[in-house]
């Protein structure tokens, strides 16, 4: 459910500013109403943070150093000594510095370093290709030439190809310092040759800068091998990337207040609004009446952009991994419709993937680990993965897929525990039971579409308290109207005829009717059917919208018929393989290499299908347009110091 909210607006003290604000903070309840907020202090820790972020990427760009080093890396002291400050040599450095900009701190180091390294790998391209254009002349002195050039002597060097060199003057006077297929290598004496451009001299020789090049190597390694001394810091530098945002979040809600004008100053105030939980508002005003903030909650208005917070059982909750991940937020006057999308998103995934093995791999991934964080607190996308293979796993179990080998080939118990009418082991009997498989199996497509489809509407109108539910029991009469059609027309093949039911377009044309008179209907029929008219071409495009719908769940068997087809190549290419001792590893090595890619082909065909049908498909028929942002109150998330000792 999508929790109520009020609409909090605050009066406090100019002079009290930072105490409210630190009181707000620590109830953690508010969020705070968006506004073009902006400051010194804010651009400042703004600055902050971004310096902390590039130095951790930085340190996250390093070689992972070695388990034994790292060990003992972290076992140093991870607060500045006061004996320290302005060492840049010494050791136990922090990510404290926030405060105490007048020493030197771990960011200004890393970004220091990062400067110079980056400094060093640019000037050593130059220096390669340097030396690459040089390579070819041999070692040579750029300062003798320019010496017999004031003595009288003028040299110039060319690069030119043999085609060229035929062509150049009998008077000019050169030798041929080396060539190769493509070019060849002229000192010219005295002159230049008409229309063509000299070799530019370089400004040392190909030795200083072989020896440039090593020193530079040197430095390069020095820097790199400070950077692995500080790498053991990334965990201090997210701790106060993390303090800096608290601080950006307090100079943004500071920047936020607007003062009330014409004021005399002992006077003045400064007021702030946001929105809380209508659960949470009582916290709010005990704090008020403890601090003597002046306060209104009141319920947000059509015009306000009213975040959303998502609540439900621990079982619906198991979505939120993925809703996150996504990014998506129902619109605060939208509807939650997280129990459906996990519901149907769990058949959609057991159907794409299609292998009880693969199930199997999930639930064991997702039990080690559950096992390793059961101390601590199993994280929700454990369960989501759990919850998901065992779905896979039964799928894989009605319709005997297990790991993509011919189901005549299976023990007879796996066999007979499978589903006959979407089972491979009927499907292998002949072709006509193939046939009857594959069309059971479009037929539960379609049904999934119209039973989550027909969903949508009916939340439309248990939602709708006016003759507008009327529009949506249409569509739903559509819905169910074109199921058979397409049934008929799709689904049919030459084991089965599906028959043409008349009824099934009195149905869709009794539901179009219905849709056309009443789905724009705001308290009159009259102006319902005007809108209907002047919308006519998206009316008739809608009856097109509910055949690809439904069609759009096929899918589910497409996909999974793909990854079948995979997984059944990759043993037959290895089978032959491990019939012979040279060749086993590189038939076990081809197994997992086929079977993960398949894996990783049946993951992304999740989250382009699986997730499509119902953040596109069903939440069209629900009216749902994923509108909303994700309530995130002020709030304080850093343990201090003191507290976290």
């Amino acid at each position: 459910m999508i929790v109520p909210m009020k609409k909090v607006s605050l009066v406090v003290r100019d002079r009290t500013q930072v105490e409210a604000l630190t009181t707000l903070r620590g109830l953690g309840v508010l969020h705070l109403e968006k506004r073009d907020a902006s400051s010194d202090a804010l651009s400042k820790a703004l600055e902050q943070k971004a310096s902390a972020e590039n130095a951790l990427g930085i340190l996250q760009l390093l070689e992972q150093p070695k388990k034994g080093a790292a060990k003992n890396r972290n076992q140093a002291d991870q607060t500045r000594r006061s004996s320290d400050a302005g060492n840049e040599e010494t050791e136990p450095y922090s990510a404290d510095a926030v405060n105490a900009p007048a020493r030197p701190d771990l960011v200004d180091l890393i970004l220091n370093l990062g400067k110079d390294q980056k400094a060093c790998e640019d000037q050593k391209i130059v220096l390669d290709r340097e030396q690459q254009r040089l390579e070819k002349w041999g070692d040579f002195k750029p300062g003798l030439i320019q010496e017999l050039a004031e003595q009288g002597i003028k040299l110039h060097l060319y690069e030119l190809s043999p085609n060229a060199l035929a062509n150049i003057p009998e008077e000019i006077r050169y030798i041929i310092s080396g060539q190769d297929k493509a070019t060849v290598r002229l000192v010219v004496l005295d002159q230049e040759i008409p229309g063509l451009q000299s070799f530019r001299l370089p400004e040392k020789s190909l030795s200083e800068l072989g020896q440039e090049q090593a020193e530079l190597s040197a430095k390069l390694q020095g820097i790199k091998e400070r950077l692995n001394k500080l790498a053991d810091r990334k965990s201090s530098l997210i701790h106060e990337i993390a303090q800096l945002q608290e601080q950006v979040d307090l100079e943004f809600a500071r920047a936020s207040l607007e003062q009330i004008d014409e004021v005399p100053p002992e006077y003045a105030v400064s007021w702030i609004s946001g929105y809380a939980p209508q659960e949470d508002v009582g916290a709010i005003k005990r704090a008020a009446a403890e601090h003597g903030w002046a306060m209104i909650a009141d319920d947000p208005g059509p015009d306000d952009d009213v975040p959303t917070k998502l609540k439900n059982n621990k079982l619906v909750s198991l979505i939120y991994p993925l809703t996150d991940f996504l990014e998506v937020v129902p619109g605060y006057q939208e509807t939650d419709i997280s129990g459906w999308f996990l519901f149907f998103f769990t058949i959609f995934f057991g159907m794409i993937f299609g292998d009880a093995v693969y199930g199997l791999l999930f639930i064991i991934i997702a039990l080690i680990g559950i096992a390793k964080t059961a101390k601590k607190g199993v994280p929700a996308i454990f369960k989501l993965v759990l919850l998901l293979g065992f779905s896979n796993f039964v799928w894989g179990i009605l319709t005997c897929t297990w790991g993509g080998m011919d189901a005549d080939k299976l023990p007879l118990f796996l066999q007979n525990i499978s589903l006959p009418l979407i089972s491979n082991v009927t499907a292998g009997k002949s072709e006509y039971y193939s046939g009857i498989v594959q069309q059971n199996l479009m037929i539960f497509c379609f049904s999934l579409a119209v039973l989550q489809l027909s969903i949508g509407h009916i939340i439309k109108i248990f939602k709708s308290r006016t003759l507008k539910l009327l529009g949506d029991l249409g569509s739903a009469a559509m819905l169910g109207g074109m199921y058979f059609i397409v049934l008929s027309l799709i689904a049919s093949n030459a084991s089965r005829q599906i028959p043409f039911y008349m009824s099934a377009v009195y149905a869709f044309a009794a539901g179009f009717v219905l849709n056309f008179l009443f789905a724009n209907y705001d308290g009159s029929i009259g102006r319902s059917i005007m809108e209907s008219l002047k919308n006519m071409v998206s009316v008739i495009l809608n009856i097109a919208n509910v055949f690809s719908d439904i069609m759009s769940y096929i899918r589910l068997w497409a996909v999974g018929l793909a990854g079948g087809a995979i997984a059944l190549t990759v043993n037959s290419m290895a089978g032959p393989m491990l019939g012979h001792m040279v060749f086993f590893i590189f038939g076990i090595a081809l197994l997992i290499f086929g079977h993960g890619l398949n894996m990783v082909l049946n993951v992304l065909s999740v989250l382009v299908h699986g997730v499509r049908l119902n953040t596109l498909e069903f939440s069209g028929h629900v009216g749902l347009t994923w509108s909303g942002h994700a309530y995130r109150p002020f709030a304080k998330r850093v343990k201090d110091e003191a507290q976290s000792a």
